[in-house]
C-alpha cells in the first residue's frame, strides 16, 4: 500500500489525537453554562429567575472529570497496547474507541449515561495522548522532534479552539440539540484520523523492536532518506537502533517494574512529574471552567451566551502562542523553555489571587446561577483579572503546553518508551482527573485562595525543573542514555549528569543530518565535541 513519507504530514495526521482532547475540554467549557444543559442534568432546580441550576458542584466535578478518569486508565493500558501492536495500529484503536464514546455521549439523557461515555471517549484520548507523541518521537529526526511533537499540543489548542466556537453556534439552538450537536460532530475528527494513519508508515523503531529490520529501513529511506536506502544518515542510525535494540535484549526484561529500578527511577520521576506539574498549572482548569471565572468578573451582562464569546478569546491566544515553541523549541531547548513558563504562570496567578483577595466581593443569593461562582469582581480590577487570565494562558501556551508532551519520550530507552511514556501520561490525567473535579467545590469553599494553590505548584516546579531536568533538546534517542549514566566521572549515582551543566546541542545535530560527506577526522570530532555538549563539560 502507497506510503506518506513527508514527516510534517505524518505528524499533522497523528496529531489529531491531540485534537480528540481540545475538543473535550471546550465542548465542557462552553456548555456547562448553558441553560439547555444544566435543564437536561438539573438536580437543583430552579432559581428566582426560573432558570435552571443544574447538576451540583461534586457531580459537575465528577461529570467533567470522569473524561481525565477514564484517560489515566487508557494511559496505563496504552503501553501495552502500543508494544503489542505498534504505535500506529494503538493511535487507530485510540480513534474507534473515541467514536463509540462520542455516540453514547450525544444520546445522554441523564447523567449515568453521560458519565459513561465521557469515561469511554477518555480511554481513547489515554491511548492517544500517551501513544502520539511516542509514535512521532521515534520517527522524527531530533533537530525537528521537538517541534513536530510540539504539534501535539497545537492540535490541542486548535481542537480547543475549534469546538468551542461550535458550542458558541449551538448555544443558540433551541433544546438539547444546542450541546448533542457539538457533541455528535467530535466523533468525525476520529473517523480522519483513522483513516488517515493508513497512509503512515510504522515506527521503525518498533518495527526493529519486532526484528523488521527490512520494513524498518524501508521507512527510514522514505522519511529521512528521501528514497535513497544508501543514505549516510540512514545507514547511521539504522546501525544505532540495532546496537541499542542488541543492548537492550541482552541486558533487561521488558516490565512496569523495571521503571522503578535504581538505575532508572531518576528518569522515571522526571517524566512523571513533567506531566504532573503541566496540570498543576491549573492551565486545564482555567479551561474547563473559564466561564465560571469570566462571570465572576462581571462579563455575563444578564445572558448565558454572552460570556462564551470573550472566554473563546484565551482559545485564540492558546492556538496563536503555541506557535513560537513550534518554531523554536528545539532551538531554546526544553529546560530553558519550562523555567521561564513556570515563573510567569506563578505570576500571573498570584497577581489573579490578589485582585480577588483585595476587591472582590461575596456572590449575592441568586446573583448566580453555579455555587462555584462564588465571587464578583467589577470595574478595573475585573480588566485586570481577565488581562491577568489571557496572560497566564499565553505564558503557558509557548511552554509547558508543547514542551510536557515533547519531553518524556525523549527520556527512555527503546524497551521501555512505550511503558514509561504510558505511564507519565496516566501521572497527567489521574492529576486533571482530580482537578477537574476538585475546582468548583474549591472556588466555592475557599474562593482566590484556589490561585495561591497553583501559584505555589509554579514554584515548587520551577525548582524541581532547575535541579532535575537535563536538557535532551536535539539529540538522538540513543545517545540521551548518556546523560543518565552514572558511571561517568563527575556523575551522580543514579543521577548521571548533573541537569544544570547538560546543554543544547542544536550544531552539532543539524550537521550530523544535512552533512553527509564529513571525514573520518571531522566525524570524530563531532563525537568528542558531542560528549563535550552532552555532559557540560
Amino acid at each position: 500500500m502507497y506510503k506518506i513519507g513527508n514527516i510534517y504530514f505524518i505528524a499533522a495526521v497523528a496529531v489529531i489525537g491531540g485534537a480528540l482532547f481540545g475538543f473535550d475540554i471546550s465542548s465542557m467549557s462552553a456548555i456547562i453554562s448553558t441553560q439547555p444543559y444544566l435543564c437536561q442534568f438539573n438536580q437543583l432546580g430552579h432559581n428566582e429567575k426560573g432558570l435552571c441550576l443544574g447538576p451540583t458542584n461534586d457531580v459537575q466535578g465528577g461529570i467533567t472529570a470522569a473524561m481525565p478518569g477514564g484517560s489515566w486508565l487508557g494511559a496505563l493500558c496504552s503501553g501495552f497496547v502500543s508494544d503489542t501492536f505498534g504505535r500506529k495500529r494503538s493511535i487507530q484503536i485510540g480513534s474507534v474507541i473515541w467514536i463509540i464514546g462520542s455516540v453514547i455521549v450525544c444520546a445522554s439523557v441523564n447523567i449515568p449515561m453521560l458519565v459513561v461515555g465521557r469515561i469511554i471517549n477518555g480511554f481513547s484520548v489515554g491511548i492517544c495522548s500517551a501513544q502520539v507523541p511516542v509514535y512521532i518521537s521515534e520517527i522524527a529526526l531530533p533537530s525537528k522532534r521537538g517541534r513536530l511533537v510540539g504539534f501535539q499540543q497545537w492540535a490541542i489548542t486548535w481542537g480547543i479552539l475549534i469546538m468551542f466556537f461550535i458550542c458558541y453556534g449551538c448555544s443558540f439552538m433551541k433544546g438539547t440539540a444546542a450541546f448533542r450537536v457539538p457533541w455528535g460532530l467530535q466523533a468525525i475528527p476520529a473517523a480522519l484520523l483513522f483513516l488517515g494513519l493508513v497512509f503512515l508508515p510504522e515506527s521503525p523503531r518498533w518495527l526493529c523492536k519486532k526484528d523488521r529490520w527490512d520494513e524498518a529501513k524501508d521507512v527510514l529511506t522514505l522519511v529521512h532518506g528521501k528514497g535513497n536506502p544508501n543514505s549516510p544518515w540512514v545507514h547511521r542510525e539504522m546501525q544505532e537502533i540495532r546496537e541499542m535494540v542488541e543492548f537492550e535484549r541482552a541486558n533487561a526484561d521488558v516490565s512496569y517494574f523495571e521503571l522503578f529500578k535504581p538505575n532508572m527511577i531518576n528518569r522515571t520521576s522526571i517524566g512523571v512529574f513533567t506531566q504532573i506539574w503541566s496540570q498543576l498549572t491549573g492551565m486545564n482548569v482555567m479551561m474547563y471552567y473559564i466561564t465560571y471565572v469570566f462571570t465572576m468578573a462581571g462579563l455575563a451582562d444578564g445572558s448565558e451566551n454572552a460570556v462564551l464569546l470573550p472566554s473563546g478569546i484565551q482559545f485564540v491566544i492558546n492556538v496563536v502562542m503555541t506557535i513560537p515553541a513550534l518554531l523554536w523549541m528545539d532551538r531554546w531547548g526544553r529546560r530553558p523553555t519550562l523555567l521561564v513558563g513556570a515563573f510567569f504562570m506563578c505570576l500571573w496567578l498570584c497577581v489573579n489571587a490578589g485582585l480577588f483577595a483585595v476587591y472582590s466581593r461575596p456572590a449575592r443569593p441568586g446573583e448566580f446561577t453555579s455555587p462555584a461562582e462564588s465571587m464578583a469582581i467589577t470595574g478595573a480590577p475585573a480588566k485586570a483579572v481577565i488581562a491577568s487570565t489571557y496572560l497566564f494562558v499565553a505564558s503557558f501556551a509557548p511552554t509547558w503546553g508543547p514542551v510536557s508532551w515533547t519531553y518524556p519520550p525523549e527520556l527512555y530507552p527503546l524497551r521501555l518508551r512505550g511503558k514509561a511514556v504510558a505511564l507519565c501520561t496516566s501521572a497527567n490525567w489521574a492529576f486533571n482527573f482530580a482537578l477537574a473535579y476538585f475546582v468548583p467545590p474549591a472556588f466555592a469553599n475557599i474562593t482566590w485562595k484556589t490561585y495561591v494553590i497553583f501559584a505555589t505548584f509554579c514554584a515548587a516546579m520551577f525548582i524541581h525543573v532547575f535541579f532535575m531536568f537535563p536538557e535532551t533538546a536535539n539529540k538522538p534517542l540513543e545517545e540521551v542514555e548518556e546523560i543518565f549514566d552514572d558511571t561517568k566521572p563527575g556523575a551522580i549515582k543514579y543521577i548521571g549528569t548533573p541537569a544544570w551543566k547538560t546543554r543544547n546541542t542544536r550544531n552539532l545535530t543539524l550537521k550530523q543530518e544535512h552533512n553527509d560527506t564529513l571525514s573520518s577526522e571531522e566525524k570524530i570530532g563531532l563525537e568528542e565535541h558531542a560528549h563535550k555538549e552532552t555532559t557540560g563539560r
